[in-house]
């Protein structure tokens, strides 16, 4: 499906670490596959919504079949009809017509189990999500779907009764808690691992503010801080340096 690592920068030497939310996420997709259903994962930007889901989906492989699509513009069902293609791997040219391409996918899905990641959804449009319900529906298809994307996939989905109300599972990543801060960030990344938990709770006051994301952008830039001054670990100061390269 994807790669080993799913870090938003090249970090070596980070943990993927299992958060409230990455446990919680794990119970919620494995319910969703089994039921063969559907389910939203949403949030903010940064939360760790796609590492967490792209985690718990490699642990099924390779027993689940996991195709991811991603979109990154508003899609028409056309153009959702030749993703689908695409992530399935399916041979020769896509079909012109639209009823003679639903039946080849129709056809395709119902071959065998099979799990599609939609991320970024908050792209999607009612039109868009109405074809994914559409494809679900179909009684030979055995699909689930995991739509995982930002506040406005949440509002879109719920605009839409007949798919709304199919959601098996709706799951909402929040920031790290000030707590949760400090029993993750020293897991995350050796930087963190001997720091003092005054400099942690300073770095994400000041910088991070429970996003995990951030944490990856301040974490990459204190271990350039620590490379460049010899320092044995992490002071107030030397964050200070890290976050004037933050915006």
């Amino acid at each position: 499906m994807t790669a080993a690592t799913y870090q938003y920068v090249d970090l070596p030497d980070a943990s993927v670490v299992t958060t409230r939310a990455l446990l919680t996420a794990r119970e919620n997709i494995g319910d969703t596959v089994a039921a063969r259903a559907m389910m939203c994962i949403h949030g903010g930007a940064g939360f760790g919504k796609t590492l967490a889901v792209n985690t718990c989906l490699r642990e099924l492989e390779p027993g689940e079949d996991v195709r991811k699509i991603t979109f990154r513009a508003r899609p028409t069902a056309r153009a959702v009809r030749y993703e689908l293609f695409t992530a399935l791997d399916l041979a020769g040219e896509p079909p012109r017509h639209p009823s003679e391409f639903d039946r080849l996918l129709k056809t395709a899905l119902a071959e065998r189990p099979r799990t599609f990641l939609v991320d970024e959804a908050q792209w999607l449009n009612g039109e868009a999500f109405e074809y994914f319900r559409y494809l679900w529906d179909e009684p030979s298809t055995q699909l689930a779907i995991i739509f995982v994307g930002g506040a406005g996939c949440h509002t879109v989905l719920r605009r839409e009764p007949m798919l709304s109300s199919r959601v098996f599972i709706w799951q909402q990543f929040t920031r790290l808690t000030p707590d949760e801060v400090l029993e993750v960030i020293p897991l995350f990344h050796p930087v963190w691992a001997d720091a003092d938990p005054g400099d942690i709770a300073f770095a994400d006051s000041h910088a991070a503010h429970g996003n995990f994301r951030a944490w990856a952008q301040l974490t990459a830039h204190t271990r350039t801080a620590l490379a460049r001054t010899g320092r044995p670990r992490v002071d107030q100061e030397l964050l200070r340096w890290a976050f004037s390269r933050l915006a």
